[in-house]
């Protein structure tokens, strides 16, 4: 990886360029900055999560997740270099099969709501999409492995379904829509 940063105020950014890990310079408007940014606030988003309680499997599970989207960051600031292993989408694959199998089938659309800790995993999860929405953009600019694409897109899925094992912690349940197309089907039968 490129070097290390000593000093944070370095200027170099005041003509609207950033430095990448391969120390080239480019607009801090085109799609890598985009997607790393993206990437750092997911990160940010889930170190607040963190600040939840939660249970102990889930909070180490995040702090994983917050490793490997820092490698992704890192994978994201080095064009052609990797950092995200192929270990850790499994790992999504694996802890989403483990989490689901304890929830009840959705009958309905749920909303962002619940717990506090339900409801940051809900911001968590549409951040992630938006990360996932800047990598695709650089991936039809740029060659680059799908990995960090498809992590994304299965981060966005758990984080999901966290948010429904969140919302149960302590007894609760979902927080369903009210569909008035259901509400209309209960009141006839």
């Amino acid at each position: 990886m490129g070097n290390r940063l000593t000093q944070i105020a370095t200027r170099t950014g005041d003509d609207g360029t950033t430095g990448l890990g391969n120390n080239t310079r480019v607009s801090k408007n085109s799609g890598r900055p985009h997607a790393m940014g993206d990437v750092d606030e997911l990160n940010s988003h889930i170190g607040l999560l963190l600040c939840e309680p939660l249970p102990q499997d889930v909070r180490e599970l995040l702090i994983d997740v917050q490793h490997q989207l820092f490698n992704l960051g890192g994978e994201l600031s080095i064009p052609g270099f990797t950092l995200l292993k192929d270990d850790a989408l499994a790992q999504l694959d694996q802890q989403l099969a483990h989490y689901n199998a304890q929830l009840p089938r959705l009958q309905e659309f749920i909303l962002p709501a619940g717990t506090r800790a339900a409801a940051q995993a809900h911001v968590c999860r549409t951040v992630a999409r938006r990360a996932e929405r800047a990598v695709v953009a650089l991936q039809e600019a740029e060659d680059m492995r799908a990995a960090p694409r498809q992590y994304l897109n299965r981060l966005s899925d758990l984080l999901f379904v966290l948010s429904r094992v969140l919302n149960r912690m302590d007894g609760g349940d979902d927080v369903y829509w009210k569909s008035e197309r259901l509400a209309r089907q209960s009141a006839t039968e």
